[in-house]
């Protein structure tokens, strides 16, 4: 997976999961200018700094890697729609 891939992949389960950017760097314990990079592609996140924002996404590595999970773009919605979203998605 190449680096703007997982940046990618991170901002989206984050979005979904209605997080900002410094709440998910917090949970994670890793400083926000980073998460902004991996997040924009200029930055890979070493095996272990990703373990450390799936523990914060709450989510296994396996699960971030995994070929049949399924993304949502979720840039479009309002933020009372992301809320109904990630309310709906804790409920499953």
């Amino acid at each position: 997976m190449e680096p703007e891939e997982i940046g990618k992949r991170i901002k989206l389960l984050r979005e979904v999961r209605g997080l900002k950017k410094n709440t998910l760097a917090n949970l994670a314990g890793v400083a926000p200018t980073y998460l902004n990079d991996i997040e924009a592609g200029r930055k890979c996140p070493t095996v272990a700094y990703l373990s450390y924002i799936c523990q914060g996404l709450n989510i296994s590595l396996s699960e971030f890697f995994a070929e049949d999970s399924v993304m949502i773009d979720v840039s479009n919605l309002s933020e009372q729609q992301r809320i109904l979203l990630n309310n709906f998605i804790k409920s499953l």
